[in-house]
């Protein structure tokens, strides 16, 4: 797939280039996207220049990640990074983390959104999951605020630098945004107590 650009009222998100390693390597030196995210530690200007030159633009073309820069609309610093990945049938995983000089603004809400509508009505997603370490609150606040719904926590699911720790899911669907599913959807009736 060719990137494709997103905007909402206040930011507009496009592909990472290799122009932008200066601010990722800066945004990835923040301890707190080291600890919930799985960037390298200590997170190294080749490791910026790998990922806005080579695992970005891979994944474009690959249509294996989707990877975007969200910055102000009408232009300015790097406030956050979102993407897709992980195709599953159908489904696909939302990231997003926040420049730490941007944090509490909405951003990664608004990211999210954008980027869930254009998976859900451009991709033909049928369902985005989010996932997070467990502990991560500051995550989980951001998709229950962009409407995911938590479904539970996944025992060692997730491989972190080596260790595999427990996770937090959610999951988004096209009718949570009232939006239509390209298949139809028929809930499990509720269980008796």
């Amino acid at each position: 797939m060719e990137p494709v650009a997103l905007t909402t009222e206040r930011l507009r998100l496009t592909t990472f280039t290799p122009a932008d390693a200066e601010e990722v390597l800066a945004a990835c030196q923040d301890p707190e996207i080291q600890r919930w995210t799985p960037v390298p530690t200590p997170y190294e200007r080749q490791h910026a220049d790998d990922f806005t030159g080579r695992t970005v633009p891979d994944g474009w073309r690959d249509d294996t990640a989707y990877t975007f820069a969200v910055r102000p609309r009408e232009g300015g610093p790097l406030l956050a990074s979102t993407g897709l990945h992980h195709p599953r049938a159908g489904t696909w995983e939302a990231g997003v983390y926040t420049v730490a000089a941007h944090r509490g603004h909405g951003y990664a809400r608004e990211a999210v959104l954008a980027l869930a509508r254009w998976a859900f009505t451009d991709l033909g997603c049928a369902r985005l999951e989010w996932r997070a370490q467990a502990g991560n609150r500051v995550s989980r606040a951001v998709a229950e605020k962009a409407g995911f719904v938590g479904e539970g926590t996944l025992r060692a699911a997730v491989d972190f630098r080596g260790t595999v720790r427990d996770c937090w899911l959610g999951a988004l669907l096209p009718s949570d945004l009232g939006l239509p599913s390209r298949l139809p959807y028929l809930p499990s009736p509720p269980e008796a107590v």
